[in-house]
């Protein structure tokens, strides 16, 4: 049988708990990928990084050699953070906050010899620009911290020769709850994807000839459901990403005259 080679791999990472928090928001938000996916064509994998310095680069060794993924995304915490921010850098040196083992790297930096710090292929200020023309509250950033998200970064850039992202979001908060933040991650990763010219989404139900022309359409969509997904959160129900299906049926289509933009209104 002959292999799809349509098909690509992102792989998603969230973090293990550590300190107070014994239940890791970056982890639950890429359980939530895997279960809502990311459309046709991909395959989304997810694997929990520990928060140890030595560990994290075992489990990055594997991802990289054993996968071959078309981007990996890192999902990490931003503690005070009410919002979602791109992160273009990772650091080579400086790590000097222990572990959850009590350790730091040796001459607390990364990868002895290693450039002093290596940049994202993807262009994160026009990806964030991109994302805020859409109706996301996005931040862009070049400094991710100097723990844990920032080593694990600057070594997933190294090995994937800078296909890498790092995504922190809020640690605390509506949105750090995996119904609401799930959602606005789908439109930031399909968007990323699409810098990176991937494959899938020149034939996904994405960005296929059907999708309304309006630029601002998939924040909506995403705001939709965070709304939804919070009323149901506030009556003690739960949204099934895993069952859920948005079907979308743009007014006055016709084969001549390009979609016209359409306004969402969610009645929960």
């Amino acid at each position: 049988m002959d292999m799809d080679t349509t098909r690509e791999t992102v792989v998603v990472t969230g973090f293990a708990p550590f300190r107070q928090y014994v239940v890791n928001p970056s982890w639950e938000a890429a359980k939530g990928l895997k279960m809502a996916g990311l459309g046709l064509g991909i395959d989304v994998h997810i694997m929990e990084i520990p928060v140890s310095y030595a560990n994290s680069r075992e489990v990055l060794d594997d991802i990289w050699q054993a996968m071959t993924p078309k981007v990996v995304i890192h999902l990490g915490i931003a503690p005070g953070s009410k919002g979602i921010t791109l992160e273009q850098t990772g650091k080579n040196h400086c790590y000097k906050d222990r572990d959850v083992s009590g350790l730091f790297p040796v001459h607390h930096c990364c990868i002895e010899g290693g450039p002093g710090r290596l940049d994202s292929i993807i262009d994160m200020r026009s990806l964030s620009k991109h994302l805020k023309n859409m109706g996301l509250d996005v931040i862009y950033s070049r400094d991710a911290g100097r723990y844990l998200c920032d080593f694990v970064y600057y070594y997933s850039l190294y090995l994937g020769q800078g296909k890498a992202a790092l995504i922190h979001v809020p640690a605390s908060g509506s949105l750090a709850s995996p119904e609401r933040l799930v959602p606005q991650l789908q439109t930031i990763i399909h968007a990323l994807l699409r810098q990176l010219g991937s494959s899938a989404h020149t034939t996904s139900e994405y960005v296929d000839s059907t999708q309304p022309d309006d630029p601002t359409v998939a924040a909506r969509i995403s705001a939709c459901l965070t709304d939804i997904s919070g009323w149901m959160k506030d009556h003690h129900l739960q949204l099934n990403l895993a069952k859920t299906e948005l079907l979308v049926v743009p007014a006055n289509q016709t084969l001549h005259q390009p979609t016209s933009p359409f306004n969402l209104v969610c009645h929960p």
